[in-house]
């Protein structure tokens, strides 16, 4: 008998994961170019060779960086138009999610997801390589959920807001946003963190798509079809 077939991801939800998956690796290799420039992190308003550091980053190989050689331009070209690309696409994947409702039926977090009976079962089971426990097939479960809407609602915003921030052309009608973030240093630390939580996530989300057994995560992601797990 074969394996039961669901309709598990909508077309907006593909076409998002795949545009954003494209903008976030460009925007990390381009990042970590522009890192090499002044590889020093600070809080406050000010930050150059002699000031305090509180993190002072390694310089990052080549074949981490975008472009493959250090050029600052053009590391800044490829992170200012992908930036672009991470933002309108988020702002039009949380518009049509709210519309057709997948936010609030599949990563609305109740209360009973969030009991600590209930995620101490769902770590166990993560732990044991069973990563379709819940009952429903193909429905999230909690620490999917809240590891989505950490991602959706909270390293996103944040690596968005925090790069306007750094804009030089936002200093004239935006210096409020830089007063908000306690000024252009502390708005540069946090855009770094951001972006080391979202690239954090990247690898644990590869990583348990492969133990989860990727031909079938990968085939949803791309048709919409998941086989449910006999």
């Amino acid at each position: 008998m074969g394996a039961t077939a669901i309709r598990r991801h909508r077309l907006a939800t593909r076409l998002w994961h795949w545009l954003n998956a494209l903008a976030i690796f460009v925007l990390i290799g381009s990042g970590l170019g522009i890192s090499n420039a002044h590889p020093r992190l600070y809080w406050g308003r000010y930050g150059a060779n002699f000031d305090h550091a509180w993190a002072q980053l390694p310089r990052f190989p080549a074949w981490l960086t975008i472009p493959a050689h250090y050029n600052l331009a053009i590391s800044r070209r490829w992170h200012l138009f992908f930036a672009l690309v991470l933002a309108f696409s988020l702002l039009g994947y949380l518009i049509v999610s709210l519309i057709n409702r997948h936010i609030q039926r599949d990563l609305r977090l109740r209360r009973r997801d969030l009991a600590p009976a209930h995620l101490a079962a769902d770590v166990r089971a993560h732990l044991a390589f069973r990563f379709h426990d819940p009952a429903a097939p193909g429905e999230y479960n909690v620490l999917q959920k809240v590891s989505y809407v950490l991602v959706l609602f909270g390293l996103l915003p944040l690596v968005i807001v925090t790069g306007l921030a750094l804009s030089p052309g936002m200093d004239a009608g935006w210096h409020w946003l830089l007063d908000l973030l306690g000024g252009r240093q502390s708005a540069r630390s946090l855009h770094f963190l951001a972006m080391v939580g979202l690239t954090l996530f990247t690898v644990v989300h590869l990583a348990l798509v492969i133990l989860a057994g990727w031909r079938n995560e990968l085939r949803s992601m791309i048709t919409g079809w998941w086989r449910v797990p006999e």
